[in-house]
């Protein structure tokens, strides 16, 4: 039977040459009758945004990188697009009018000011930008009651307990707050190349190991972000926002075959989870055509040929940015469950200040706990901080590790 969806969907897709991305321009060119493309934005890939470009003829494109905004217009003179640039240009993309879906598969913090703008706007969200919600998840989440507007995680940790919570009443639905009949939530983690590993061996690693993934092929500095384990600290900072959830309802647990994605436990005792193959298509299929599904989306399940499924707690002595995450999560909470702190925006943009600097060749990879941990220490806690309060904190975090 043909996948048939009754509501066209049109898609503002910011961060259209990345993974999710372009994964996303699978999905669309899967299914032309049902999804659509409006906007599409890149931060410097001049000719693969134009591929997309002429391949999905949006009406707006944008290239954040001001200095090739005057070469993709000139490569697009022939096409009836709009060519704009910049933060302002990806907010335009953002809100983009005839858009009904905003995809964010942008990396890092620079996601937040265009998600709070198309939740302004009206749009539907698509989220794959945890720094989001880490960072700002006590704006956003006030934002989308104000103006109705559902969320849908693409993270595949988060997609499979929002598909657990469909079995509870109440849930049917992409709208996120405490459940009484949730207990905790199981958050699963593959424990990245360097699971095993002491501190000690980790210092001599390098850029090119760190970036060996055993099962995802992602964007580089989510993989880092998994090789240091920070990347499932930012998914329980952001978990506490898209569910409603205590730190004490949140359990990391090392399952190496990333076969269940991540599961639900709830107050009478069962368990509820999502298995799949590691394949990022699926939790971007249900975030996107949400609450229907298309017939075989990912690669198929073959529980035979995976024969086990091992489950273990996580090593925090010898993955402190994983233990500072945790610390993180429970002080910010503590500010109070629906306030938070600038402590997360901190923790967040101290990772991404050490990681592009691995990523560059500089410091080692036991850098980027110490660079962590050192802003967290220095920094001077905002409760209740506004959007500009938030970037200010990420601002001060640059400033300080840049100038240690």
């Amino acid at each position: 039977m043909p996948f048939e969806r009754r509501i066209m969907k049109r898609l503002s897709i910011l961060g259209s040459t990345g993974s999710i991305g372009r994964q996303t321009l699978e999905l669309v060119r899967r299914f032309p009758e049902t999804l659509q493309v409006t906007a599409l934005t890149a931060k410097s890939n001049v000719d693969l945004l134009e591929q997309q470009t002429r391949e999905f003829r949006p009406g707006l494109v944008c290239i954040y990188d001001e200095n090739k905004a005057e070469e993709l217009r000139e490569r697009l003179s022939d096409l009836p697009v709009t060519v704009v640039t910049g933060m302002e240009g990806l907010l335009e993309c953002a809100t983009a009018a005839d858009a009904t879906m905003t995809v964010v598969a942008l990396v890092g913090m620079i996601g937040v000011r265009p998600t709070v703008a198309a939740i302004e706007a009206g749009k539907e969200i698509a989220l794959a930008n945890k720094e989001t919600l880490v960072t700002a998840g006590h704006i956003i989440v006030p934002l989308l009651k104000k103006h109705g507007v559902s969320l849908y995680p693409i993270d595949s940790e988060h997609s499979a307990i929002f598909q657990a919570l469909q079995t509870v009443p109440g849930e049917r639905s992409a709208f996120f707050g405490g459940n009484p009949y949730v207990k905790r939530i199981l958050l699963t983690a593959s424990g990245g190349p360097f699971r095993g590993c002491t501190k000690e061996q980790m210092r001599s690693f390098t850029c090119e190991d760190a970036l060996k993934h055993p099962n995802w092929s992602m964007g580089k500095k989510i993989t880092i972000d998994s090789a240091t384990m920070v990347n499932k600290g930012l998914e329980m900072m952001e978990a506490r926002w898209l569910f409603g959830l205590k730190p004490s309802q949140i359990q990391v647990v090392i399952h190496p075959q990333s076969v269940l994605h991540s599961a639900v436990e709830f107050v009478d005792g069962a368990v509820v989870g999502q298995m799949g193959t590691p394949d990022m298509r699926l939790p971007i299929e249900y975030a996107i055509l949400y609450p229907e599904r298309a017939p075989q989306i990912a690669s198929q399940l073959d529980l035979f040929a995976v024969r086990e499924l091992s489950f273990f707690p996580p090593d925090t002595d010898n993955f402190p940015a994983l233990a500072l995450a945790m610390e993180v999560l429970r002080r910010d909470a503590e500010y109070g469950q629906q306030t938070g702190s600038t402590l997360p925006v901190v923790y967040n943009a101290a990772n991404e200040w050490a990681v592009a600097r691995f990523l560059q060749g500089i410091g080692a990879f036991t850098d980027i706990a110490d660079a962590i941990a050192d802003a967290v220490s220095a920094h001077t806690v905002t409760v209740a901080p506004t959007l500009a309060e938030v970037l200010a904190a990420e601002q001060w975090t640059v400033d300080f590790l840049a100038g240690r």
